[in-house]
């Protein structure tokens, strides 16, 4: 990289969820990024499991980098926790910069948005149009449902086995960050 921080894209709830457990993963996903040196890219609104993030990489010191839709900016609150914020036309384009402005991805529990999101980088992914890291952080067992599904998905043939590969389920935020640290570290021992 060119002296930027690494950045990390992060998709989640708007909503905080009915585990407590969620709202601390998001926490501490915020206070880790801080710790690391990276940036946080996030869809920029102060709601939810979002929010939580964001704070607490705020309040760690991390750079944030918040994209948000247009008609998204009275919904979801936009506080200035983002120092740098993209306001974009539709939900299509959010996606898109938020990717190209992240050097891996990490899925926290949410709703359909965030599913909208982790099959969107997916398919790109298997399309061979990033590299980009990709991992569901699998809080008390949420994601257990999603990846069963992937797995019936390639056992009935509509995709082969190399798509398990392009995602990473780790249990926890520490996980994740090593993970990430690893990733990172393959990297940057690859040749261009």
């Amino acid at each position: 990289m060119d002296g930027a921080p690494y950045s990390l894209c992060v998709y989640c709830g708007s909503r905080p969820g009915g585990d407590p457990a969620f709202l601390e993963a998001a926490r501490d996903l915020g206070r880790a990024i801080g710790s690391e040196g990276w940036r946080l890219v996030y869809g920029a609104g102060d709601v939810g499991l979002m929010g939580a993030v964001a704070e607490a990489a705020h309040d760690a010191g991390a750079r944030t980098l918040g994209v948000i839709p247009v008609h998204l900016l009275s919904r979801e609150a936009p506080r200035g926790l983002s120092a740098d914020r993209i306001v974009t036309e539709t939900m299509h384009e959010r996606k898109k910069v938020m990717l190209m402005n992240a050097d891996a991805v990490a899925v926290l529990p949410g709703g359909a948005g965030s599913l909208d999101e982790f099959f969107e980088v997916l398919t790109w992914a298997q399309l061979g149009l990033h590299a980009k890291p990709i991992l569901l952080i699998d809080v008390n067992g949420f994601w257990r449902p999603l990846t069963a599904l992937l797995d019936h998905i390639v056992a009935q043939g509509f995709a082969a086995p190399s798509l398990l590969r392009l995602v990473q389920t780790v249990p926890t935020v520490p996980a994740a960050v090593e993970a990430l640290r690893s990733a990172r570290s393959r990297a940057s021992a690859t040749p261009e």
